[in-house]
């Protein structure tokens, strides 16, 4: 069971780390201003909130992490920029939406794991 719970909590910072990561690499490699930069930051930090969350509160912290992951891939399917090839397109997709929602799926799946645990060796 602590697999799962360690499998979800480096997929929610891998994740949150690499997006922020990009975010600041990228409004300094394209020299964005400051105003931008930080909405951007902001965003990267967002998600490293979220993936800590759910070490806390694993129900509200994956459900949160499950829609941040549907809500990024909208946003970004809708809102992303069109002049990239579908490649790309399908490729940035995944890795806002994918990574979340599994890291979601397996905190919810571990406090699951972890309620029947407790109902069949009481304590």
């Amino acid at each position: 069971m602590k697999t799962v719970e360690y499998l979800a909590r480096a997929l929610a910072l891998l994740w949150a780390g690499f997006w922020t990561f990009f975010f600041v690499a990228e409004s300094l490699a394209w020299q964005t201003p400051l105003g931008r930069m930080t909405i951007w930051v902001a965003v990267g930090l967002a998600f490293v909130i979220l993936a800590l969350a759910a070490w806390r509160w694993e129900v509200a912290g994956g459900m949160a992490l499950l829609a941040a992951g549907m809500l990024a891939a909208l946003a970004y399917g809708i809102w992303g920029p069109r002049d990239l090839s579908v490649t790309t397109r399908v490729t940035t997709l995944v890795a806002f939406g994918v990574p979340p929602v599994a890291a979601g799926a397996l905190f919810l799946m571990h406090h699951v794991l972890m309620q029947r645990h407790s109902l069949t060796h009481p304590k």
